[in-house]
């Protein structure tokens, strides 16, 4: 068995920051031209952006992929809207979630595996702002436990 190869090009962190991720997705990424290429250069940014689904199909917002600097006239517009591929049953399943109070849609990461450009999407409920607080106030608990433990041990 061949072992999967991921390469990672953008990361979300703010999502993570500013949504409970309740479920995650992979789906593929309609790209035109020399998008590919930028992307293969890791020139992009998904930190602004959100997923739709419209006429039962996806789309992604916000997503920046820069020009490619060798691609003259065949480069398309960096903000353009996106497609995502995804199966039929997991565009219902999702657009029902959606329909929910709270639940959104985000991208989490962009990578290649085995080739082929994909993306993480997560449903997502928004945090609240006393949320976001105790989360910093966990990871400051833990950085201070691991700083501790690592002054212990010297």
């Amino acid at each position: 068995m061949a072992k999967e190869t991921l390469k990672l090009v953008a990361n979300n962190k703010k999502a993570y920051h500013d949504f409970f991720i309740e479920d995650k997705y992979e789906a593929g990424l309609v790209l035109h031209g020399t998008e590919v290429k930028s992307l293969r250069l890791g020139k992009c940014s998904i930190k602004e952006s959100f997923v739709r689904i419209e006429n039962g199909e996806v789309f992604v917002y916000g997503m920046h992929i820069s020009p490619y600097e060798k691609g003259n006239i065949f480069n398309k517009d960096p903000l353009r809207v996106k497609k995502l591929l995804l199966h039929k049953q997991e565009i219902n399943k999702l657009a029902g979630k959606i329909t929910q109070q709270g639940y959104t849609l985000v991208p989490l990461q962009v990578y290649f595996k085995e080739g082929k450009a994909k993306v993480e999407v997560g449903l997502a409920k928004g945090k609240k702002l006393y949320d976001k607080r105790q989360d910093i106030a966990k990871k400051d608990q833990r950085r201070e436990a691991e700083k501790q433990f690592k002054v212990k041990n010297l």
